[in-house]
């Protein structure tokens, strides 16, 4: 069963494009530079990208020296843009969702995927096509939404303790363990994520036979923090967790 194609949704879609315009976008400030630190030498490495999106990731990939890049994504809207704007002889786009990864053929060096795992149903399903599509000692590398957001759905409580004057003292928690469907509202209402605990994750790769390396939740530095102070609040829970795994 494939994932909602929210990105298709108009409005769904002009809120992200805007989104991703800001300056002070997280995605920029924290995920990107994090998932990309912990990326191995890319040189003459054949790549998979999930979720691929405008296709950004797709060219700085072979800006790095990746020899070869294919890029999937549920979203036709994602792709027109990637095609339009990140578009090289080396990449290929490909209108299809993550769960049909096993009708791709050939194998990968590395397997990517930035902010699009949330989306899936079946987190095991995938792992197990990644791992087989993976040449030996290939990786996987994943950001996601951090756990301890996508606890949250539609919950009916503030996700935030302040003082008085407005100022975030801790983070509300609640059904972090129960895990499933997650029924959301960004953009739009009616969004569909999936939470899985950090055991979940972590347990699922090992079990599929991958070795966890490297772990990274995102905050701010001094100097993100002096431009942008209401960051802060990434000390109490942060935005992203940022996952890399090796084949055995």
């Amino acid at each position: 069963m494939s994932g909602q194609n929210i990105f298709d949704n108009d409005i769904f879609f002009d809120g992200y494009k805007k989104l991703r315009e800001r300056e002070k976008n997280a995605n920029v400030l924290f995920e990107i530079p994090a998932l990309f630190a912990i990326l191995p030498d890319l040189n003459g490495k054949k790549i998979l990208d999930l979720g691929c999106g405008y296709g950004e990731h797709c060219r700085e990939f072979i800006a790095k020296g990746a020899s070869e890049v294919t890029g999937i994504d549920i979203s036709a809207k994602m792709l027109e843009v990637a095609m339009n704007e990140n578009s090289d002889p080396s990449i290929t786009y490909l209108n299809m969702p993550m769960e049909d990864l096993d009708k791709l053929e050939g194998s990968y060096d590395l397997v990517v995927s930035s902010l699009a795992i949330h989306y899936i149903e079946d987190f095991k399903g995938l792992v197990k096509s990644v791992y087989n599509k993976l040449r030996s000692g290939g990786m996987f590398v994943f950001s996601q939404e951090h756990p301890l957001n996508t606890t949250y759905g539609n919950c009916d409580f503030p996700r935030w303790t302040v003082d008085e004057n407005g100022n975030k003292i801790y983070c509300n928690l609640a059904d972090y363990g129960i895990e499933g469907k997650r029924d959301t509202t960004w953009f739009v209402d009616d969004v569909i994520i999936y939470h899985r605990t950090f055991s979940t994750i972590i347990n699922t790769l090992a079990e599929e036979g991958f070795v966890v390396e490297k772990l990274e939740e995102p905050t701010p530095d001094e100097e993100i923090l002096k431009k942008y102070p209401d960051y802060c609040d990434l000390f109490h829970r942060p935005d992203f967790l940022i996952v890399r795994a090796a084949k055995r």
